[in-house]
Parts: C-alpha cells; structure tokens; sequence
C-alpha cells in the first residue's frame, strides 16, 4: 500500500512535469506568428474562394449555403492541421535530444504522450477560434452557435482526435523529413474523405466504407450537429457515436504512442544516441 502523502508528492510532480511541456509547447506555437497566420489563410482560402466557387455551380442550392455547409468541415481542417503540425515538435525533440531526456525521466511514458497530445490540442483550438471569431465577423455564422456548450465540446473532442492522430505519426517517424512525408500521405486523404466538403450518404459505396472507419468523419460530423442546428443542413450519424468513435480513437491513439515512446528499443536506442553524442 503507497503512502498517500508519498502517492501525492508523485501526483504533484507529475502534473509539474505536464504543465511544463505544456507551457513550453504553447510559448512555441505563440511565438511562431508566420504558422499562425498561414493557418488563418488556409482555411479562409478553401471557405470563400473553393466553397465560393463550388457553390456558384451547385444546383438547387441558395447563394452560400455551401459555404455554410462545408464551415464544420472547413473548421475541423484548421483542427486537424493546427494538432499535426504541433505534433511536428515532437519529431523535431527526437532529433534536438529534449525527446530523450524526457524519456529517461521517472515519469511513465503515458504522461509525455499525454502532455504533447494536450499542447497539440490547445494549439489546434486557439487556431480554430480564431477562423471562428473571423466567421463571426464575416458574418457566416451567428455568435450564439459557437459560445454554445456543444460547440465548444464538439471542438475539445475532435481537436483531441486530431492530436492523437499528429501523436501516432510522430511516435512512427524517425526524422522531420520521414514525419512530413508521412503526414502528407495521411492529412489530405484524412481530410477528403470525411465528409468535410461534401455529405457522406450522397458517396459511391466502396468510397462511404473508407469514410466510415476514417475517425476525423465522426469529428467534422459532430461540429455539424453544434453549428448546423437549424440550419437544415443534414448529419451523417448520432451525436452519441460521434462521441463514442472520438473518445475511443484518443484512449487508442495515446496507448500506441505511449507504447512505442515506451518500448525497450527505443528507450535504448534514445538514449545511446545521446551517450554517443556526450563522447
């Protein structure tokens, strides 16, 4: 039986460890401004001139209603690349060596994939707010939609997904070049076959089973069940399976990356290659 006072001395210096990469993860997101600001226009481009553009031609549809349509989709963009892009640092500490002083430190290896996979979080959603408070201003989506309870939540579960799947490349990728191949090959498929642009029931069948096992389809169609009401804009699935499939892709997506951080090889191989740098 663990003393509770040496239990929460542990606890207390667990979650000093977490708030510390946390901290220094979200100084290097802020202190970035060029990635900020390309996430910003990233988004605006495939809202006003892809969606503009695509809706002009639609037929049987209303001046914009597109857009509106493909905003959750165009929202859960800015999450997914806001958290993979975050996930990037962890590569780049692979490489820098702070990855391997982490990894030799008396926490569990869980803690430090959880730490990085709640920075990427934070990042994606401070990047999400702020395309939101430019659709406020532009008028495409009222103020009452985005300060709801399910909103914000929609955005927490889904940015969480989007960082697990950042923390599983990451953990896979042995060098910055390896993880930006990696993440081309897995964003843009992630991305289109999701539902973000267009609804899932109206795809070919072979194509609506890949959507369906894609985890990022159950984070754009819960952003459209909190930003859609009463729009008349139709949803793919349940609020309660979209909640379901995220919160079991994040569980997944952390115990995988934990094991790999935690596995014996590279434990070893981490840390002989900062033994060999020392010599």
């Amino acid at each position: 039986c663990i003393p509770m006072d040496l239990f929460l001395g542990r606890f207390g210096d667990m979650i000093r460890a977490l708030s510390a990469v946390m901290a220094r993860e979200l100084r290097k997101t802020i202190r970035q401004k060029s990635r900020l600001l390309a996430s910003t226009v990233r988004p605006l481009i495939w809202l006003f001139i892809i969606g503009g553009g695509i809706g002009s031609i639609t037929e049987n549809q209303q001046p914009g209603s597109y857009q509106e349509f493909i905003i959750p989709g165009i929202l859960g963009m800015t999450l997914l690349f806001g958290a993979m892009l975050s996930a990037l640092t962890t590569v780049y500490d692979k490489e820098s060596g702070v990855m391997r002083m982490m990894v030799i430190a008396p926490l569990p290896s869980y803690w430090i994939s959880l730490s990085k996979m709640l920075s990427a979080t934070i990042a994606g959603m401070i990047q999400g707010f702020i395309l939101c408070i430019i659709l406020v201003i532009s008028g495409l989506t009222g103020l009452s939609q985005l300060a709801s309870v399910e909103f914000v939540a929609a955005v927490i579960l889904t940015a969480l997904a989007c960082s697990g799947l950042g923390m599983l490349t990451a953990a896979i990728s042995k060098s910055l070049d390896n993880f930006a191949a990696i993440m081309n090959f897995v964003i843009f498929p992630v991305f289109f076959l999701s539902g973000a642009l267009y609804p899932v029931s109206t795809l070919p069948a072979e194509i609506q089973w890949i959507t369906i096992i894609n985890p990022f389809t159950y984070g754009v169609d819960l952003l459209k069940h909190a930003s859609h009401t009463g729009s008349g804009h139709s949803v793919d699935f349940s609020m309660m399976l979209d909640c379901i499939i995220l919160a079991l892709f994040t569980i997944f997506a952390l115990a995988i990356s934990s094991w790999q951080f935690g596995r014996e090889s590279t434990r070893s191989t981490l840390i002989g290659t900062l033994t060999r740098a020392k010599n």
